[in-house]
């Protein structure tokens, strides 16, 4: 009788749940899916960092300033790449049914395209480093709104804590910047530039958001050729327009030309990476990555140019790092507009043998997100139909 009583009270020990250590929490966290997306992000700032130096060396040290140039042959390069791929497709990914649909909208998104990277470069001439680094941040608040209201991504408070440290982390740089004196490239109408940068920056946010939902709803190498395709095009006239005086002031040589080389290359390698990362990731993330790339130009500038240092820039660094570490931690997820879904079912919570309301042979729009590092209390992905 007693043995049983002691048996019945030693229940409630055997059953307990451990306390998990301070390891485990931090496994939970920086899972392997974390840093695999952290790794591919510094990847593209790295990238970014690399056409930030030519491009330097190019205008101060060979008066080379052609950003519709180096532009034209970034998308040359996609276009003998990607755009004769989907030449040679056969079926609804070929070249012509994509021009047969969609054309209009590849167009306007080759235009966007085109004037964010000119305005970005152009605002050089007029404003000062820091503040392009500075306003350049502006992109993420545009993509965020983007994302929210036109892909219907919802997120969570740690990823508003995550862009909120990321932004921190460059106003400690560009704090750095101006406690030093770095106040290059400062022009006589400083506005002027600063409202470049800002449209620039709201380009980019619009670019980024389609070329998202572009690689997750058709593919990568549709994006790539349909930039590569509009984005000669119009390049190539606005080089003819704005730019061939300048061309003819280059002094070429060897040097300049392995530099303009250099430069397509990284572009092209950007371009062909960045929607990789976009496609296990998002627009947002992405750009939320890229703030590390000025610091990556600031500290190759310590060797090549002689930049002067400050422990700013460190703290800059782990800063963005640990932003990025919080907005990644947690996955978004899609929600239901009424408003965009309204005439289509939830066709998860209905028989099978429901008719459809559309036409027969039409199918009803999904809209399915996978989450960067699921974690163990999520549900399944969502999924809108």
């Amino acid at each position: 009788m007693i043995s049983v009583i002691s048996t019945v009270e030693s229940v409630p020990g055997v059953t307990g749940i451990p306390v998990p250590s301070r390891y485990q929490r931090i496994r939970k966290v920086l899972t392997r899916d974390l840093l695999v997306t952290l790794a591919l992000g510094q990847v593209l700032s790295l990238l970014i960092c690399a056409i930030s130096l030519t491009s330097k060396y190019l205008a101060d040290d060979f008066h080379a300033n052609t950003p519709t140039f180096q532009s034209f042959l970034n998308y040359i390069l996609l276009f003998l790449v990607y755009t004769t791929t989907l030449a040679v497709r056969q079926g609804e990914g070929n070249l012509l049914a994509i021009l047969k649909e969609r054309w209009w909208k590849y167009m306007i998104l080759g235009l966007i395209d085109i004037e964010a990277n000119y305005l970005i470069l152009k605002a050089y001439q007029y404003t000062t480093l820091s503040s392009v680094q500075l306003l350049d941040c502006f992109v993420i608040p545009v993509v965020l709104l983007l994302s929210w209201f036109f892909l219907l991504v919802r997120y969570k408070a740690v990823h508003f804590v995550g862009a909120g440290l990321c932004l921190l982390g460059i106003g400690c740089m560009v704090g750095a910047d101006v406690l030093l004196g770095r106040q290059q490239g400062l022009g006589e109408q400083k506005l002027f530039g600063d409202l470049l940068v800002l449209g620039g920056a709201t380009l980019y946010g619009i670019s980024n958001v389609c070329e998202e939902f572009i690689v997750k709803s058709w593919s990568r190498v549709e994006f790539l050729g349909m930039m590569g395709l509009f984005g000669s095009f119009f390049s190539g006239i606005q080089l003819a327009i704005m730019e061939h005086k300048e061309l003819l002031k280059v002094p070429w040589d060897w040097q300049i030309g392995l530099l303009y080389v250099s430069f397509s290359a990284f572009m092209f390698g950007l371009y062909s990476f960045m929607p990789v990362v976009m496609k296990r990731t998002s627009a947002a993330s992405v750009n939320l990555s890229l703030l590390t790339a000025d610091l990556y130009s600031l500290f190759c500038g310590l060797f090549l140019f002689h930049y002067k240092f400050s422990g700013l820039y460190l703290l800059s660094f782990f800063i963005i790092i640990l932003g990025l570490v919080f907005y990644s931690s947690s996955s978004t997820y899609v929600a239901q507009d009424p408003r965009v879904y309204k005439q289509f079912r939830n066709t998860s919570s209905q028989p099978a043998s429901d008719p459809s309301p559309l036409s027969p042979g039409v199918l009803e729009p999904s809209v399915t997100y996978t989450p960067l590092s699921p974690e163990p209390g999520d549900g399944l992905p969502v999924r809108v139909a």
